[in-house]
């Protein structure tokens, strides 16, 4: 158990205003004594600070159909906070804390590396944030078992050949061969562990086989909010550990991870070293990712999907990542790209397709990627990414690992227009044409653009 010392408690509302989750308006100042100990005045106003850009005083939006209830700052870290230690059980137990206060609230990380066994809830009207770039969540060594026996579909356990490296607590995957991308991993939580017998809060979601190399790992998300709404996660940097942990997909995980989720923000984050996405939100609407860093990551830096829509990526750093920078995928529509850096991933820059329409890409950088900067995947007409509106963006250098190309339609994608960007190659990276339309594609409409140094050309259509 974590001592839990004096909470600061002070009463705002919560509203929202665009894309953003805004907290309004400081009314009291009060405290819970929970055990013996209290913060001093100045940690008092230093937890206030962190959060300065969280709220505001606008007596404006009080609500006058709900009450007004007091929340809560918690703060977590070294021998000042109110809860003491350095690992992702005591981040838990302020957010539970809060939680289960049922009002709201802020926890407030110092400076210092949290050592993170297990994803790191976080729940409706709830913000976590750091001290900066010197707040490190950084994911514990790896541990992986085989299976003993196979682990069946509504099951709360696993039977492995190997349980000494996991504890109650910590964070697993569990797949096999024939059941580990998408949707098909269970991601869980150790609940007790009996001999050689693990079991886990969350059923199996499939039938995994041993003789499939069925596996349990403790690779797990860093941060996760899932059915949650009206959060924000900021000021901080996610250290994925990635030469030590197992790929999981960024489906079910990511360094943050957002799965069912109304109105977010997650703000001046860097995500480093993540074994699959670096900020994964799936089935949500409205998520402002704004000012994050994303490298190192072994799939895309950022990844909006499975019906995200009103979305918002803005002045964003998404580099060295294996796959892509921006990885669009399945329904996320009538979103904003802005102001973003996409350079140096393995595959390319931007990537966008299925049913991902009304998306408007503007003065975003997108350079020296693996193969195109920018691609619209392969779709049937009817799910392709129609009115997809490209404006005032550089791409320049792509092609680094293979031939590519500034922009490659791929699909029969309705409404595409490309206006007022540079497109150009330099000399760096094999960035043949600015743009390739494909025998399966239709014609985009181009409008002053400038385009220069390209060997194949301006615009290479291939023949149907």
């Amino acid at each position: 158990m974590y001592p839990l010392r004096s909470f600061v408690v002070k009463e705002f509302f919560l509203t929202t205003k665009g894309h953003e989750v805004q907290h309004k308006g400081f009314l009291t100042l009060a405290f819970i004594a929970c055990s013996q100990g209290n913060r001093s005045e100045s940690a008092k106003k230093e937890a206030v600070s962190l959060n300065s850009n969280l709220f505001s005083n606008d007596s404006s939006t009080v609500s006058i159909v709900k009450p007004s209830l007091p929340a809560m700052i918690i703060t977590v870290g070294g021998t000042s906070a109110d809860i003491t230690g350095f690992t992702s059980e005591a981040i838990q137990t302020a957010a539970d804390a809060i939680r289960n206060s049922g009002r709201g609230g802020i926890v407030v990380l110092s400076a210092g590396t949290y050592n993170i066994t297990s994803p790191v809830r976080i729940y409706d009207n709830m913000s976590l944030t750091g001290s900066g770039e010197k707040t490190i969540l950084k994911k514990c060594g790896g541990f992986r078992s085989a299976f003993a026996l196979d682990a069946d579909y509504g099951e709360y356990q696993i039977t492995v050949e190997d349980a000494s490296g996991f504890s109650p607590g910590m964070g697993v995957a569990i797949y096999d061969d024939g059941w580990r991308g998408g949707w098909d991993l269970t991601t869980a939580k150790i609940t007790a562990i009996k001999g050689n017998v693990i079991y886990i809060d969350e059923h199996l979601l499939r039938d995994y086989r041993a003789d499939k190399n069925g596996t349990i790992s403790n690779n797990c998300s860093v941060i996760a909010a899932v059915d949650a709404e009206n959060i924000t996660i900021s000021d901080l940097t996610v250290d994925g550990s990635r030469e030590s942990n197992d790929m999981v997909d960024g489906c079910r995980a990511g360094g943050i991870y957002l799965h069912k989720v109304h109105k977010a923000v997650v703000e001046n984050v860097t995500v480093k070293n993540f074994n699959s996405d670096g900020i994964s939100w799936q089935l949500t609407e409205y998520v402002t990712v704004k000012n994050c860093e994303v490298f190192g990551c072994a799939n895309s830096g950022l990844h909006p999907g499975t019906g995200s829509p009103y979305s918002v990526i803005e002045g964003n750093n998404s580099h060295n990542n294996d796959g892509y920078g921006l990885f669009i995928c399945w329904r996320v529509r009538d979103s904003f790209v802005r102001n973003n850096s996409f350079s140096n991933n393995g595959i390319n820059g931007i990537c966008t397709g299925h049913k991902d329409t009304d998306v408007l890409f503007t003065d975003n950088h997108i350079f020296e990627n693996g193969a195109d900067g920018i691609s619209l995947r392969g779709e049937s007409p009817l799910n392709a990414p129609h009115r997809s509106i490209f404006r005032k963006n550089l791409i320049e250098n792509n092609g680094m690992k293979e031939k590519g190309y500034g922009f490659s339609v791929n699909c029969k994608a309705e409404g595409v227009v490309l206006e007022e960007n540079i497109i150009r190659n330099t000399g760096r990276g094999n960035q043949v044409a600015a743009v390739l339309l494909t025998a399966n594609s239709l014609p985009v409409e181009m409008k002053n653009n400038k385009i220069t140094g390209h060997s194949d050309g301006e615009v290479i259509t291939e023949k149907k």
